[in-house]
Protein backbone atom coordinates (compact mmCIF):
# COMPACT_ATOMS: atom_id res chain seq x y z
CA UNK A 1 0.00 0.00 0.00
CA UNK A 2 1.21 3.48 -0.78
CA UNK A 3 -0.29 6.72 1.09
CA UNK A 4 0.07 10.05 0.72
CA UNK A 5 -0.77 11.97 4.10
CA UNK A 6 -1.34 15.69 3.68
CA UNK A 7 1.99 16.13 1.44
CA UNK A 8 2.97 19.62 0.41
CA UNK A 9 5.85 21.24 -1.54
CA UNK A 10 6.06 24.55 -1.39
CA UNK A 11 9.41 25.99 -3.23
CA UNK A 12 8.53 29.87 -2.12
CA UNK A 13 5.20 32.02 -1.49
CA UNK A 14 4.58 31.66 -5.29
CA UNK A 15 5.45 28.34 -5.99
CA UNK A 16 3.88 25.80 -4.95
CA UNK A 17 4.25 22.20 -6.32
CA UNK A 18 1.37 20.16 -3.87
CA UNK A 19 -0.59 21.76 -1.09
CA UNK A 20 -1.98 19.28 1.44
CA UNK A 21 -2.53 16.27 -1.14
CA UNK A 22 -4.17 12.90 0.64
CA UNK A 23 -4.97 9.49 -0.78
CA UNK A 24 -4.01 5.81 -0.83
CA UNK A 25 -2.94 3.17 -3.39
CA UNK A 26 -3.85 0.24 -2.73
CA UNK A 27 -1.82 -3.22 -4.04
CA UNK A 28 -2.71 -4.54 -7.36
CA UNK A 29 -4.11 -1.24 -8.21
CA UNK A 30 -3.59 0.27 -11.58
CA UNK A 31 -4.06 4.54 -11.16
CA UNK A 32 -3.76 7.00 -13.06
CA UNK A 33 -2.36 10.35 -12.02
CA UNK A 34 -3.73 13.08 -14.71
CA UNK A 35 -4.03 17.04 -14.88
CA UNK A 36 -2.27 19.65 -17.13
CA UNK A 37 1.59 20.13 -17.05
CA UNK A 38 2.48 21.88 -13.85
CA UNK A 39 -0.34 20.68 -11.75
CA UNK A 40 2.27 18.35 -9.49
CA UNK A 41 2.23 14.82 -10.92
CA UNK A 42 5.83 14.74 -11.41
CA UNK A 43 6.90 15.74 -7.89
CA UNK A 44 4.04 13.64 -6.49
CA UNK A 45 6.21 10.66 -8.18
CA UNK A 46 9.44 11.89 -6.76
CA UNK A 47 8.53 11.95 -3.08
CA UNK A 48 7.40 8.58 -3.51
CA UNK A 49 11.15 7.78 -5.12
CA UNK A 50 12.44 10.02 -2.36
CA UNK A 51 13.88 12.23 -5.13
CA UNK A 52 12.49 15.45 -3.31
CA UNK A 53 11.18 15.79 0.01
CA UNK A 54 7.41 17.20 1.38
CA UNK A 55 8.05 20.80 2.90
CA UNK A 56 4.69 18.79 5.25
CA UNK A 57 3.17 15.57 5.78
CA UNK A 58 4.28 12.04 5.01
CA UNK A 59 4.26 9.74 1.95
CA UNK A 60 4.37 5.77 3.20
CA UNK A 61 5.68 2.50 1.07
CA UNK A 62 3.76 0.15 3.05
CA UNK A 63 4.67 1.14 6.58
CA UNK A 64 7.71 2.73 5.65
CA UNK A 65 8.08 6.68 5.58
CA UNK A 66 10.13 7.47 2.51
CA UNK A 67 11.85 10.41 4.07
CA UNK A 68 12.94 9.06 7.07
CA UNK A 69 14.65 5.90 5.27
CA UNK A 70 18.33 5.69 5.77
CA UNK A 71 20.63 5.71 2.93
CA UNK A 72 21.45 1.81 3.29
CA UNK A 73 17.64 1.32 3.37
CA UNK A 74 16.10 3.67 1.01
CA UNK A 75 18.22 1.69 -2.31
CA UNK A 76 15.84 -1.99 -1.03
CA UNK A 77 12.58 0.16 -1.06
CA UNK A 78 13.55 1.87 -4.95
CA UNK A 79 14.56 -1.68 -6.20
CA UNK A 80 11.17 -2.52 -5.47
CA UNK A 81 10.01 0.10 -8.01
CA UNK A 82 10.58 0.02 -11.51
CA UNK A 83 10.38 3.74 -13.22
CA UNK A 84 9.19 4.34 -17.49
CA UNK A 85 10.08 7.58 -18.55
CA UNK A 86 9.00 9.73 -21.26
CA UNK A 87 12.30 9.83 -22.82
CA UNK A 88 13.23 6.15 -22.52
CA UNK A 89 16.87 7.11 -20.83
CA UNK A 90 18.51 3.41 -22.44
CA UNK A 91 22.25 3.73 -22.50
CA UNK A 92 22.92 4.21 -26.39
CA UNK A 93 25.80 1.96 -26.40
CA UNK A 94 24.04 -1.40 -24.98
CA UNK A 95 21.70 -3.41 -26.89
CA UNK A 96 18.20 -4.25 -25.47
CA UNK A 97 19.20 -6.77 -23.57
CA UNK A 98 22.51 -5.63 -22.03
CA UNK A 99 20.17 -2.19 -21.10
CA UNK A 100 17.39 -4.52 -19.24
CA UNK A 101 20.38 -6.74 -17.39
CA UNK A 102 21.93 -3.78 -16.26
CA UNK A 103 19.02 -2.69 -14.30
CA UNK A 104 20.17 -6.56 -12.78
CA UNK A 105 23.20 -6.42 -12.56
CA UNK A 106 23.30 -2.68 -10.78
CA UNK A 107 21.15 -4.66 -7.82
CA UNK A 108 23.60 -7.97 -7.64
CA UNK A 109 22.33 -10.50 -9.49
CA UNK A 110 23.59 -13.37 -10.17
CA UNK A 111 24.58 -14.43 -14.00
CA UNK A 112 22.23 -17.18 -14.02
CA UNK A 113 19.46 -15.43 -12.83
CA UNK A 114 20.11 -12.46 -15.52
CA UNK A 115 20.46 -15.39 -18.01
CA UNK A 116 16.99 -16.49 -16.86
CA UNK A 117 15.02 -13.34 -16.25
CA UNK A 118 15.85 -11.03 -19.74
CA UNK A 119 15.01 -12.99 -21.90
CA UNK A 120 11.72 -13.54 -20.13
CA UNK A 121 10.87 -10.10 -19.71
CA UNK A 122 12.00 -9.13 -24.13
CA UNK A 123 9.47 -12.29 -24.66
CA UNK A 124 6.43 -10.31 -22.25
CA UNK A 125 7.37 -6.97 -24.19
CA UNK A 126 7.32 -8.73 -27.75
CA UNK A 127 11.19 -7.56 -28.82
CA UNK A 128 12.60 -11.33 -28.21
CA UNK A 129 13.80 -10.13 -32.04
CA UNK A 130 15.15 -7.04 -31.25
CA UNK A 131 17.10 -8.28 -28.30
CA UNK A 132 20.73 -7.29 -29.72
CA UNK A 133 19.82 -4.34 -31.27
CA UNK A 134 21.31 -0.58 -30.03
CA UNK A 135 18.62 1.78 -29.33
CA UNK A 136 19.31 3.87 -32.18
CA UNK A 137 18.07 0.81 -34.70
CA UNK A 138 14.73 0.88 -32.42
CA UNK A 139 11.39 2.76 -32.82
CA UNK A 140 10.07 4.60 -30.32
CA UNK A 141 7.42 2.10 -29.46
CA UNK A 142 10.11 -0.46 -28.89
CA UNK A 143 12.48 1.61 -26.83
CA UNK A 144 9.83 2.49 -24.41
CA UNK A 145 9.27 -1.49 -24.48
CA UNK A 146 12.59 -1.74 -23.60
CA UNK A 147 12.64 0.71 -20.61
CA UNK A 148 9.03 -1.31 -19.55
CA UNK A 149 10.96 -4.47 -19.69
CA UNK A 150 14.12 -2.86 -17.72
CA UNK A 151 11.63 -1.54 -15.28
CA UNK A 152 9.81 -4.89 -14.57
CA UNK A 153 12.87 -7.34 -15.07
CA UNK A 154 13.66 -7.01 -11.15
CA UNK A 155 10.14 -7.76 -10.25
CA UNK A 156 8.82 -4.38 -8.83
CA UNK A 157 5.78 -4.02 -6.77
CA UNK A 158 5.14 -0.87 -8.33
CA UNK A 159 5.65 0.53 -11.79
CA UNK A 160 6.18 3.85 -11.94
CA UNK A 161 5.17 5.46 -15.64
CA UNK A 162 5.75 9.22 -15.82
CA UNK A 163 4.07 10.40 -19.22
CA UNK A 164 5.41 7.23 -21.04
CA UNK A 165 3.56 7.79 -24.18
CA UNK A 166 4.06 11.30 -24.77
CA UNK A 167 6.67 10.87 -27.59
CA UNK A 168 4.70 8.33 -29.54
CA UNK A 169 2.07 7.95 -32.09
CA UNK A 170 -1.27 6.63 -31.17
CA UNK A 171 -1.08 3.11 -32.37
CA UNK A 172 2.38 2.72 -30.34
CA UNK A 173 0.82 4.44 -27.43
CA UNK A 174 -2.02 1.77 -27.72
CA UNK A 175 0.29 -0.95 -27.40
CA UNK A 176 2.23 0.84 -24.19
CA UNK A 177 -0.90 1.13 -22.22
CA UNK A 178 -1.91 -2.45 -23.22
CA UNK A 179 1.63 -3.64 -21.82
CA UNK A 180 1.13 -1.57 -18.62
CA UNK A 181 -2.59 -3.41 -18.17
CA UNK A 182 -0.99 -6.54 -18.93
CA UNK A 183 1.64 -6.23 -16.39
CA UNK A 184 -0.65 -5.27 -13.81
CA UNK A 185 -3.03 -8.23 -14.70
CA UNK A 186 -0.47 -10.67 -14.83
CA UNK A 187 1.58 -10.06 -11.35
CA UNK A 188 -0.78 -8.09 -9.79
CA UNK A 189 1.86 -5.23 -9.67
CA UNK A 190 0.52 -1.62 -8.62
CA UNK A 191 0.65 0.43 -12.01
CA UNK A 192 1.19 4.29 -11.50
CA UNK A 193 0.39 6.23 -14.26
CA UNK A 194 1.13 9.94 -15.12
CA UNK A 195 -0.33 11.40 -17.93
CA UNK A 196 -2.14 14.51 -19.55
CA UNK A 197 -3.70 12.48 -22.63
CA UNK A 198 -7.40 12.23 -22.38
CA UNK A 199 -7.96 9.47 -25.22
CA UNK A 200 -5.60 7.15 -22.81
CA UNK A 201 -7.29 8.24 -19.61
CA UNK A 202 -10.90 7.80 -20.78
CA UNK A 203 -10.28 4.35 -22.43
CA UNK A 204 -8.81 2.57 -19.29
CA UNK A 205 -12.12 2.85 -17.86
CA UNK A 206 -9.80 2.59 -14.00
CA UNK A 207 -8.99 4.81 -11.53
CA UNK A 208 -8.54 8.13 -12.15
CA UNK A 209 -6.78 11.44 -9.61
CA UNK A 210 -7.19 14.88 -10.56
CA UNK A 211 -4.45 17.14 -9.75
CA UNK A 212 -4.91 20.70 -10.67
CA UNK A 213 -2.42 23.32 -9.35
CA UNK A 214 -0.92 20.79 -7.11
CA UNK A 215 -4.55 20.23 -5.15
CA UNK A 216 -6.55 16.58 -5.63
CA UNK A 217 -9.64 17.90 -7.30
CA UNK A 218 -11.36 14.53 -8.44
CA UNK A 219 -10.75 11.22 -7.01
CA UNK A 220 -13.00 8.03 -8.84
CA UNK A 221 -13.17 4.78 -9.44
CA UNK A 222 -13.10 4.57 -13.04
CA UNK A 223 -12.70 7.90 -14.03
CA UNK A 224 -12.55 10.28 -16.88
CA UNK A 225 -10.22 12.56 -17.80
CA UNK A 226 -12.54 16.15 -17.14
CA UNK A 227 -11.02 19.67 -15.96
Amino acid sequence: MIYFDKVSKIYSPTSIALEDVSFTIKPSEFISLVGPSGAGKSTLLKMLLAEERPTSGTVFFESHDVNKMTRIELPKIRRRMGVVFQDYRLLPHKTAYENIAFALEAGGAPEEDIERDVPQVLDIVGLTDKAWHFPGQLSGGEKQRVAIARAIVSKPDVVIADEPTGNLDPANTHDIIDLLQKINDMNNTIVILATHDKEVINSLRRRVVTLDKGKVVRDEEKGKYVL
